[in-house]
């Protein structure tokens, strides 16, 4: 030891510099992502009310007491093939109208308004109606969904006599066409008086009551809610 203190030579060390931290993405502003999520929203409502599924209200009590005025339904536009935007074509449908289906269509003599009837008649069918009896292919239907009642004006028309404008004789449904009927017979303006239904302007088959209003009463018919139409 000779006294002195001896300072160790000790080689400086540098650390390495840290990696470059990953640019993270801007995170998107609260009004953007809700204002994304609305358009989407709109976007998926649209394509299920054009190709999927559409809610329609009952004016009107042609087709009392299956619907009645103030009942809220859903249509099914899928069965039958939905109607393609902006056109009058169609995509493929599951199946034709039935005989026995209530269905939406586009009126005949004002396809800016949505009527609601009963299939009777199919393409091919023979439709005969004679008072309150309703004949098809010479076989008379039983239909427990009609509503009978008196007209509401007094006929004195003569025994036998029809003033229809379709139906009094036999009655041939042409092709890719409809004969429709309301269920309340003497209160409808249906196929009898205007003709028969196209099969491309069916927009689809009523199959649910989603919401009853009684207008008259204010009051809202609680039992029919969810009522399946068949």
């Amino acid at each position: 030891m000779d006294g002195h203190d001896h300072k160790l030579d000790v080689e400086e060390t540098t650390a390495p510099p840290a990696p470059a931290e990953r640019a993270r993405p801007r995170r998107k502003s609260v009004v953007r992502e809700y204002a994304e999520a609305i358009v989407i929203a709109i976007l998926l409502a649209l394509v299920i009310r054009t190709v999927v599924v559409q809610a329609f209200t009952i004016p009107s009590g042609s087709m009392m007491d299956t619907l009645l005025v103030g009942d809220y339904i859903l249509v099914n536009k899928f069965l039958y093939g939905p109607e393609l935007p902006f056109s009058d074509a169609h995509m493929p449908g599951l199946r034709d109208p039935h005989r026995g289906d209530i269905i939406v269509f586009k009126y005949p003599q004002d396809e800016k308004r949505d009527f609601i009837k009963r299939v009777i008649g199919t393409p091919g069918d023979v439709v005969q109606v004679r008072g309150q009896e309703v004949s098809v292919n010479g076989h008379v239907l039983i239909e427990p969904y009609v509503k009978l009642s008196s007209p509401p004006f007094a006929r004195v028309d003569k025994p036998g006599y029809c003033g229809y404008a379709y139906g009094c004789e036999p009655t041939k449904v042409p092709a890719d066409s409809y004969f429709v009927m309301g269920d309340n017979r003497e209160n409808s303006q249906d196929s009898r008086y205007w003709g028969f239904v196209k099969r491309d302007k069916i927009k689809g088959k009523a199959f649910l009551i989603y919401w009853s209003w009684d207008s008259d009463r204010h009051w809202l018919r609680w039992w029919r809610l969810g009522h399946y139409i068949p």
